[in-house]
This record gives structure tokens, C-alpha cells and sequence, in this order.
């Protein structure tokens, strides 16, 4: 007879996302793109945005080439073997702590083949031990500690070294996915989604769901789970310390928009470090496999398009009034409390139904065991957490204000002169905003229209996903629970 765990090793597909193959190949190959756009585009050399690129009729290529700091070697100076050789040590120091601290031990969700996976949980202290150390080193240098000048100093280096380390993670696991075999003890599964047959959707997508890796000395790593929680949210808050201490390098100050954005930034890190086993529910773990989505997504796109804020702030150092620090604040406080508490209470329910703190709220009781919230957070919207988690997007982009300056020549004196807006660095060159004010809003303002799709498109995977598994019962429950993410309008 034929067990769970040989019937569905391999779950059955269910179609194309994200545009099929033609749109798997343009995001993997349009997005590395796009952050080399942001890098170079918003710039220490010239301005954000660049002052060619305000007059795209008079652009001439090698005018902006060095208006953006393009490297003399050319697209070979985008990488450095010395940067991408300590960009590798950074993950392997991450492993050794996530080997060597203590974790608490928590089994995932159940599979499609019975079983359940074990994850070590200590991104908290491991993440916490690597800032300790931070701090230390800022406490005794400043802001010239040597890792925070290395960051900025080689940053498009350290972005290259971390697209490669994407692209060679998101093969390595798409090949060996093909080692997944029916009945597998290791209780290795191929994602519902990722084995269409398609060379670069399944690569992009991911075919395996939760690969795992054993490396000599630091044991078993399940890749999906440590990539998503630690290595790329702890370089997110790398990167904004890093441009804090370029600004002050700079300016000989840090303002308070760029503490506040850190700040606020560190506090979402830091939660879901401290509340690791959370993600072990979210769609991320239980349903998309691993590829090149997510380990782009973990290792590139998180540490340096979240950041931009702070990298634009290190250039031009705009601050708060008190007044609008306070409404921000007001803002940050409303979107976190929607977000944790909303999910606090969803992960207390699936844990134990009968918890005093949630045994109260209403469900639907679905054909295949599942129950499905009608009241309390999940009464109010489908994804009432989505809401809180894009309502924290404004504050990441409001600080940077109508965003856009440029660099002029050393002795302009637009400074000591009193202009407006204008600030003098440390090298003698100054920073006006002039015809850039307002320019430079799409790049610092994009995180909250792509969070917006993001979380938009990932509602609409869900309800697909949902209504697939529960059918009728689905159909029900959104009677019922009429709004998706944001009550009375969507």
C-alpha cells in the first residue's frame, strides 16, 4: 500500500505565477537591474538623481558614466574578489552562531507527507551578538570603525558579491531538488508550484520546498528559513548603521530623520528575530519553495532597496520638525500594534484554539479540519496584518521629505551663504536640492508603492491558494470577512 509521505513527496502543480516563464525571466533578470538603477542613480558623486538624467534630451553616455561613479575597470569593477571573499565570511560567521549559541527547538507546520520539520531558533541572540559587537566597535572608533567604512567604501562590491551568492544559492538548490525522491525519510517535498516543467520558472519560483543543507562542522541548515531571517534582515540594519556613520563622517552629525528611520527599521527586525518561530506559519515556509524569488528577495533586495532611505539621508541630511517626528511616531506606533497584535493572535489560535486569550473569537470550521477566523483581528479583514505591515512603510519613506539634491564644486558657498536646504561636507563640495527637490521621490518613496503590490499580489496568491484548498468553505468565510486588506475599500 502506498504511504502519505509516497503519495505526496511530490504535491500536484497548479499553474503559473508571476507571468509564467516570461515574467520569471524578466524579474530575475530585471530587478538585479533596477538596484544597480537605484545605486548609481542616487549617488555621492553628483546627486539623486543624477543631474543628467534630469535632462534626458542633452544625456550623453560618457557624461553620466561619470556622474554616477560607473567603475574605470567598467562592469568588471562592480565586483571585487576581496569584498565577495568577506561577504562569504559574514554568512559562514552567521552559520557558525547559529550552531554554536543556544536555540530553542520548534517543529514547523505539517507537511503534505505527514511529517513535521524541526527548526533551531536563535536568530535573536545570534543577530543581537553581531550588533553587541557593532556597538563596541562604534563606542571605541566612531563612526571610522572599519566595518561601517568597508560597507560604504566598497558598497557596490558588496552588492554584486551578495547578487552572486543569490543566483549561486538559487541554483545549487534548484538542482539539487532533483534528488527528491517519493518516501524520502528527510521528509524533502517539491512545492505545489515549483515543478511545473519549465527550466526557468522553476528556478525562479523554487522546486523544493524546504531544501536543507549539511556543511562540515556547522551540521544541518534549513536554507529557506535562515536565509529569510537572518543574514538579510540583520544586513538591512547593517546598512543603515553604515550610512548613519557616513553621514557623520560627512557632516560631523547625525540627524535625527536618519536615527528615527533606523531606529523604527531595527524595532521591525528585531521583532521578527524575536518572534522567529511566527514565520514558521507564513506562506513564505509552507508553501513557496526555494529559489531564486526568495533568495534574491533574502540576500539583495531587502539589505539594499529597504536601506535606501538611509543612504539617500547619509548624502543629504534633512531633519525632522518636532511636529512631524511626532506624527510619524503616532504612525509607526497605530502600524506596528496592527501588525503584531494581529498576528500574535492568529499564531496563538493555530497553536492552541482554547487559549483563554483567543477561545472567545469566532470560526468557521472547514471540511478539511482547518478553522477559519471571523471575528477579533481576522474578523475585520482577510489580511488585517498586511494593513499594519504597509502602514510601517511610511514612515521608513516620509522622513527623507521631497527628496532630490545635487552636489556642486568645493567654494560655491551657497552654505555660508545661508541657503536654504544647503549643507557644506566634509570635503569642501556642497549639497543643494535646486532642480533636483522633488526628483528623487521614486526612489526613496519606492518601498511603499512596491510594498503595496507586493502585499496586494500575495493577498491574491492566498485567496487562489485558499480557495483551492477549502473550496466552498472558502467562499463562505469571504461572505463573511468581505474586506481583504484595508476595511471599506479593498
Amino acid at each position: 500500500m502506498t504511504s502519505k509521505a509516497e503519495k505526496d513527496a511530490v504535491q500536484k502543480p497548479h499553474g503559473y505565477e508571476f507571468g509564467g516563464p516570461v515574467g520569471a525571466f524578466g524579474i530575475s533578470f530585471g530587478l538585479p537591474i533596477l538596484v544597480y538603477l537605484f545605486t548609481f542613480s542616487c549617488n555621492d558623486v553628483s546627486g539623486c538623481p543624477a543631474p543628467s538624467l534630469l535632462s534626458p534630451s542633452t544625456l550623453k553616455l560618457d557624461q553620466l558614466k561619470r556622474e554616477v561613479g560607473w567603475p574605470e575597470e567598467g562592469v568588471w569593477g562592480l565586483a571585487d574578489n576581496k569584498v565577495t571573499a568577506a561577504v562569504v565570511g559574514y554568512y559562514l560567521f552567521n552559520a557558525l552562531l547559529y550552531r554554536i549559541l543556544p536555540a530553542t527547538e520548534v517543529d514547523g507546520v505539517e507537511l503534505t507527507s505527514g511529517g513535521r520539520l524541526k527548526y533551531r531558533c536563535n536568530s535573536f541572540a545570534s543577530s543581537m551578538f553581531i550588533l553587541t559587537v557593532c556597538l563596541a566597535g562604534t563606542i571605541a572608533q566612531g563612526a571610522e570603525f572599519p566595518l561601517w567604512t568597508f560597507i560604504t567604501d566598497n558598497y557596490i562590491q558588496v552588492v554584486t558579491a551578495n547578487m552572486l551568492i543569490a543566483y549561486g544559492i538559487a541554483t545549487f538548490v534548484y538542482v539539487r531538488s532533483f534528488s527528491v525522491k517519493q518516501g524520502n525519510k528527510e521528509l524533502r517535498e517539491l512545492a505545489a508550484g515549483g515543478h511545473s516543467g519549465n527550466l526557468i520558472y522553476d528556478w525562479y519560483i523554487g522546486r523544493e520546498l524546504n531544501p536543507r543543507v549539511t556543511i562540515p562542522l556547522l551540521g544541518e541548515i534549513d536554507i529557506k528559513e535562515w536565509l529569510e531571517i537572518r543574514p538579510g534582515l540583520l544586513g538591512w540594519s547593517l546598512m543603515n548603521f553604515a550610512w548613519m556613520a557616513r553621514q557623520h563622517r560627512t557632516y560631523g552629525f547625525v540627524t535625527n530623520s536618519s536615527i528615527f528611520v533606523s531606529a523604527v527599521q531595527l524595532a521591525y527586525v528585531i521583532d521578527c528575530w524575536w518572534n522567529e518561530p511566527a514565520i514558521l506559519t507564513t506562506i513564505d515556509i509552507t508553501t513557496d519553495g526555494f529559489g531564486f524569488m526568495l533568495s534574491f528577495g533574502d540576500l539583495v533586495w531587502v539589505p539594499f532597496v529597504y536601506s535606501l532611505q538611509t543612504r539617500y539621508l547619509a548624502v543629504y541630511p534633512v531633519s525632522m520638525s518636532p511636529l512631524g517626528m511626532a506624527g510619524i511616531v503616532g504612525l509607526i506606533g497605530v502600524a506596528f500594534s496592527i501588525f503584531r497584535l494581529s498576528n500574535s493572535q492568529k499564531n496563538a489560535f493555530r497553536s492552541n484554539p482554547d487559549d483563554p486569550s483567543v477561545a472567545h473569537l469566532k470560526y468557521i470550521e472547514t471540511k478539511t479540519g482547518s478553522r477559519l477566523l471571523v471575528s477579533g483581528w481576522w474578523g475585520v479583514a482577510r489580511h488585517i496584518n498586511y494593513l499594519g505591515d504597509w502602514l510601517q512603510a511610511w514612515p521608513y519613506c516620509l522622513p527623507t521629505g521631497m527628496a532630490g539634491y545635487t552636489i556642486v564644486s568645493a567654494g560655491t558657498g551657497y552654505a555660508q551663504a545661508g541657503l536654504e536646504g544647503a549643507f557644506k561636507m566634509a570635503d569642501g563640495r556642497e549639497v543643494i536640492q535646486g532642480a533636483a527637490r522633488g526628483m528623487a521621490t521614486p526612489i526613496t518613496y519606492f518601498y511603499i508603492v512596491y510594498f503595496a503590490v507586493l502585499l496586494i499580489h500575495r493577498d491574491r496568491r492566498d485567496d487562489e491558494k485558499c480557495s483551492r484548498k477549502y473550496g466552498e468553505d472558502w467562499e463562505k468565510y469571504k461572505k463573511i470577512v468581505r474586506w481583504r486588506i484595508l476595511p471599506g475599500i479593498y
